[in-house]
């Protein structure tokens, strides 16, 4: 029987190989029928036979294969014509346009970009076999969003010359709803415990308006992880997550999720041991580390401690280093031992850093504030302390950067720093306006990033009813390569305080002078500046209110008592900056500190000092940083020193710390303060029919007040800023760095320390207004005004603005000013 099948199959094998042989021919012509778009020359290279071949049908069916596989045509046929092949081809249309119509949860150019990775954009044949798994691919995101109404369609409009337009149409419909999330299994923590943290919400009642219960697939995935990891930082390391359902309402509107979890029980850890290498620093990542024998299990901590070794062979250039934890994990004593394994890799070094997106500031500018060094070893703490650098340059509105490594080499990266520029030359102007203050109006040019050198050049005018000034600086960050600045001003300004809309007690004032400031910088954060001032200052048609007698005794001139006072002031300056704010303009992290003073020396015609203090501090509520909290305090003291005449010093009314319009949002410009007083003395008549005069001053216990509605400031001041930062509404995030949204209390006062109030117990007030102030004790320091409102900021083209709106929350009888104010200004 054997020896049968094997003569049959003989026989078979040797009519097959005569067949095939009778239908063996030698090809002498291709001809090629249909082409339009496609080359001849291109369809003749996919074919596996030339003219001369000799082939048989099998060659045939094999080329209709190959042809389709160019990916060209949509219908190919072949004919045998005695020794000629004959092709008939119908192409693939070429793609017109494409247009989608209806989507909103995708953006198109992330549609165009997914198109365009199977092959379908404009200018390529069409492939009409994937449109039907484009389709499906789509549906199936707006599913994974919670979408499952959502349709899908791509309709072809074929066009003349073998084209065609698609047109992607979305019907994406109502997300549906997280209605309930259950969780099976689960004894220890209550349903509340494990979902109280999780993005997912379920059915949120109406009032709940800002939060959302959509369901989405990856924001459950999130929410499984979050479970997860609340069991493992519980010592529960045999949790697991079994299954996961999520059931569609029949409306499609609502989604029923069931998580079926196994708890298991609690794991201590029984020991924690190293091994690889750890480049010499194992006695101090073993002192540091937080896992230690004996404590339960705490998933994150693992990761912390992972994540921290890491980032110390980060510092010393190993950047590609791999730790992970392995456990060893005994069931019956429910003990865990963690073997944490470190492998740093190579050291890598820095082959080149480049700077990219600067079109205006000059790369030696930003290089000089890199802590990375091109050929030293790559350190991320360096690279991020000069990202945070460059990012706080008040030019910059963001950086970035990226490692890139060199083709052939793995111990060598380049470094690519990004950045974005914003105005660097500000056109600052303000513009106000109230009942008793009228329309003022100031406008600056300011250069921080003069012709990109990174040095700042600014000129300042002023002209409003009652001032006229210009003011000129210039500052060098980096005159020396250290980071030693340089920099001086030139200023003058004449000032008429005559008019209502100053807000201060009236006087005419001429200053002008010049000087110049160094800066040390002490480490990355803390810097040092000294400067010198040389001033002069003419003084004139001053009301001679009660509060300047003690100006007035040093420096008129009994000579000439009506010719005001001229007095020229030599000032020193000390100050003390630390900042660790991540940004120039528009901090969201960190803290500012800074303390100055500001004295004459004794050679000066005034002895006086002046200190101020400011702190600022960001914490971020998000971790996108979109929302922000700002707490700041501003404090100011001056007083004199020494003595002239038997008179002491004090500080000049014109050095005064006043309150109101930028740093007290709601209040009109410098209206919070000390109101001028003044003291007349009280008149008896003369004798009846008598010679001498009509009348004789009394006893000084008979003397009258009047108290000015306008301000004279005062030697302390006091301010505080509690400010929400939130996201700009209906504006894109590509404008947080440019644009600022922020809610807001402003609360302070100044008050004068060296004035006597208690002088006019007992004494008549005249009254010549409903509004007239009423005399008060301003040393009390719980006479604080507070306003709140909403302030929006902006880095426009013409520098930064700041807008804002605030209502008054309490006040003080004398204060002149409506509820509600709208300001605009530069405060920054």
């Amino acid at each position: 029987m054997t020896i049968k099948r094997l003569v049959a199959a003989m026989l078979l094998a040797s009519a097959s190989s005569s067949v095939l042989a009778e239908e063996s021919f030698t090809v002498q012509d291709i001809q090629v029928e249909g082409l339009q778009r496609v080359a001849l020359g291109a369809a003749l290279n996919n074919l596996p036979f030339n003219v001369g071949d000799t082939i048989t049908e099998f060659n045939l069916s094999r080329s209709i294969r190959t042809l389709y596989a160019a990916g060209h045509f949509d219908d190919i046929k072949v004919f045998r014509d005695g020794n000629t092949v004959i092709y008939r081809l119908r192409e693939r249309p070429t793609i017109n346009a494409i247009e989608f119509d209806g989507n909103k949860d995708i953006k198109e150019d992330q549609l165009t970009e997914s198109l365009s990775g199977n092959k379908v954009e404009v200018g390529e044949p069409l492939d009409k076999t994937i449109l039907k798994s484009i389709e499906n691919g789509l549906t199936e995101f707006y599913h994974g969003v919670g979408k499952y109404q959502a349709t899908v369609d791509i309709e072809v409009t074929y066009l003349p010359r073998n084209r065609v337009n698609l047109k992607i149409k979305f019907e994406e419909g109502d997300p549906a709803s997280v209605r309930q999330i259950n969780i099976v299994g689960n004894k220890l923590f209550s349903d509340e415990e494990l979902l109280q943290d999780i993005e997912s919400k379920q059915d949120l009642p109406w009032w709940r308006f800002m939060s959302s219960d959509r369901y989405q697939k990856q924001t459950l995935q999130g929410d499984i992880e979050k479970i997860n990891s609340y069991y493992l930082d519980r010592g529960y390391l045999r949790f697991k997550v079994d299954s996961e359902q999520v059931s569609v309402s029949p409306d499609k509107e609502s989604v029923y999720v069931t998580l079926n979890v196994t708890e298991g029980e609690k794991y201590t850890i029984k020991g924690v041991k190293f091994v690889g290498d750890l480049i010499g620093q194992e006695e101090f990542i073993t002192k540091v580390m937080p896992l230690k024998e004996g404590q339960l299990y705490n998933g994150a901590l693992v990761t912390y401690t992972e994540e921290s070794i890491a980032k110390l062979l980060a510092r010393f250039g190993y950047a590609n280093s791999k730790v992970r934890t392995i456990p060893q994990i005994n069931d019956d004593t429910k003990e865990v031992e963690l073997t944490i394994s470190v492998d740093p890799g190579k050291r890598v070094y820095v082959r080149r850093i480049d700077m990219k997106g600067n079109a205006t500031t000059k790369d030696e500018v930003l290089r000089r504030e890199l802590r990375q060094m091109e050929g030293a070893w790559l350190s991320n703490d360096a690279l991020e302390l000069s990202k945070n650098r460059i990012q706080r340059l008040p030019y910059m509105e963001s950086v970035e950067f990226e490692t890139l490594p060199v083709a052939g080499e793995d111990d060598l990266i380049d470094v690519a720093f990004t950045v974005k520029e914003q105005p660097s030359g500000s056109f600052n102007a303000g513009i106000s306006y109230g009942n008793y203050m009228g329309l003022s109006f100031q406008i600056g040019v300011q250069q921080e990033n003069f012709f990109g050198t990174g040095n700042s050049a600014g000129i300042s005018l002023n002209t409003n009813k009652y001032q006229k000034s210009i003011s000129m600086t210039y500052t060098d960050p980096y005159f020396t390569l250290d980071g030693v600045s340089l920099g001086g001003q030139v200023f003058y300004s004449d000032v008429d305080y005559s008019s209502a809309s100053s807000n201060l007690e009236a006087y005419n004032q001429t200053r002008y002078g010049f000087g110049a400031n160094v800066g040390y910088p002490i480490n990355e954060y803390n810097r040092l500046n000294f400067g010198a001032n040389y001033v002069v200052n003419k003084i004139n048609s001053i009301n001679e209110y009660d509060q300047l007698r003690h100006f007035r005794a040093v420096l008129l001139d009994a000579q000439n008592p009506d010719g005001g006072y001229h007095f020229t002031n030599y000032e020193l300056t000390a100050g003390w900056v630390r900042s660790t704010l991540n940004r120039g303009l528009f901090p969201t992290a960190g803290h500012y500190l800074g303390a100055s003073i500001k004295a004459s020396t004794p050679n000066s015609d005034l002895q006086f000092f002046k200190t101020s203090f400011e702190a600022r501090n960001y914490i971020p509520l998000s971790n996108d940083h979109a929302w922000s909290f700002l707490s700041k305090i501003e404090l100011g003291y001056g007083n004199g020193y020494g003595d002239k005449n038997g008179y002491d010093y004090t500080l000049p009314f014109i050095e005064n710390y006043y309150a109101g319009g930028q740093n007290l949002r709601g209040f009109e410009s410098r209206i919070i303060g000390p109101h001028a007083i003044y003291r007349y003395a009280d008149s008896v008549p003369g004798l009846p029919g008598g010679s001498g005069p009509g009348n004789y001053p009394s006893g000084p216990e008979n003397d009258v007040y009047q108290v000015s509605q306008r301000s004279i400031g005062g030697n302390a001041l006091a301010v505080v800023t509690l400010e929400l930062i939130t996201p700009t509404p209906f504006l894109s995030d590509d404008y947080r760095n440019s644009v600022r949204t922020s809610l807001f209390v402003d609360a302070g006062n100044v008050w004068d320390t060296e004035f006597d109030i208690n002088r006019y117990n007992g004494l008549t007030q005249i009254q010549t207004s409903q509004q007239q102030p009423q005399l008060i004790d301003y040393s009390d320091a719980g006479l604080f005004r507070a306003t709140a409102g909403v302030s929006l900021q902006w880095i426009s083209p013409m520098g930064p603005l700041t807008f804002s709106l605030a209502k008054i929350i309490k006040k003080q009888e004398g204060d002149l000013q409506e509820n509600f104010s709208f300001n605009i200004g530069t405060t920054f």
